[in-house]
């Protein structure tokens, strides 16, 4: 963690916290941008994914988005995917900014929640300065995400999200819901196996908050990055989980097919499995391999 280095940035006025990690030696270099999924922080791991980049050649800027871990904005545990838009907007501008970092190459990439996002900003925004996107096991279609969770337990949801819209239009706190519970928990994601595969991803002595307030579900089922994928024109790798429990599979099978530069992974494994040893070593090489293949030739810059 010698080149890792702690940065902030304003979005919307408010400070998103990360780190930048350095690639040895490398001036002029790519950067990838990365931030974690749904409630998920830096510390989940992340830093595990921008080491292995940096020690590729690869400059790294990992975020949190605002009203959550140490980035600003209250009240907490805020999940509003247009704010998680511009949070990701301005950290691209951020990076370009940063001295070792080539700003016409710019790599998206986003896990569970935020692979959606990463497919999302960069169709839709067009920057020829981002140039790849990587997805890991990604939210692509709201309906079958909503599907997938049963009417009983959307009812549930949606209760607990209008409860929490009625307080924020009255001025009150927020009413949260566990973000991560066990089968007919209420909690936003209830497959079996991740309250056990979200622990796997804590460093020793990390406390998280989880807990979300419930007006995202009001949100969640309308939200489809996989319809803009067939403008996605640059290479996108998507890597999907085919025992994955938490963000349906066939969506993002779909999605990397309809993308005009597509490449579709898939592993033998669950939606946390990436994450993790020994899985974390093919993910991230394949990641790392999918760069190498298209990034060295991406601008007259080589690395």
């Amino acid at each position: 963690m010698g080149n890792r280095k702690d940065i902030h940035f304003i979005s919307e006025g408010l400070k998103c916290r990360g780190w930048f990690f350095k690639a040895p030696g490398k001036a002029n270099a790519p950067c990838v941008v990365l931030a974690h999924g749904f409630c998920g922080v830096k510390e989940l791991r992340l830093d595990a994914y921008a080491e292995a980049f940096a020690e590729a050649g690869y400059h790294a800027l990992v975020f949190d988005y605002r009203h959550f871990c140490d980035s600003e904005g209250d009240p907490r545990q805020i999940l509003d995917i247009k704010k998680q838009h511009q949070d990701w907007r301005a950290a691209i501008r951020f990076a370009k900014g940063l001295p070792a970092v080539d700003s016409h190459r710019m790599v998206l990439w986003g896990t569970s929640f935020s692979g959606g996002h990463v497919l999302e900003i960069a169709a839709k925004d067009q920057d020829p300065d981002i140039t790849a996107v990587i997805s890991q096991a990604p939210h692509i279609s709201g309906f079958a995400t909503a599907a997938a969770s049963g009417p009983a337990q959307s009812i549930r949801l949606g209760t607990a999200a209008l409860l929490d819209l009625a307080n924020r239009i009255m001025g009150r706190k927020p009413c949260y819901v566990p973000a991560f519970g066990f089968p007919g928990d209420l909690a936003a994601m209830t497959a079996p196996g991740v309250v056990e595969g979200v622990k796997k991803l804590y460093p020793p002595g990390f406390e998280a908050d989880e807990r979300v307030a419930a007006r995202i579900f009001l949100s969640v089922g309308l939200y489809s990055p996989g319809r803009l994928a067939k403008l996605l024109n640059i290479p996108w790798l998507v890597q999907v989980a085919a025992n994955d429990l938490t963000t349906p599979v066939k969506p993002a099978v779909k999605a990397a097919k309809n993308a005009p530069k597509g490449e579709l992974l898939v592993y033998p494994c669950g939606h946390f499995d990436v994450y993790v040893p020994p899985l974390f070593q093919q993910t991230v090489g394949d990641q790392i391999r999918f760069l190498k293949k298209h990034m060295n030739g991406a601008s007259h810059r080589v690395l």
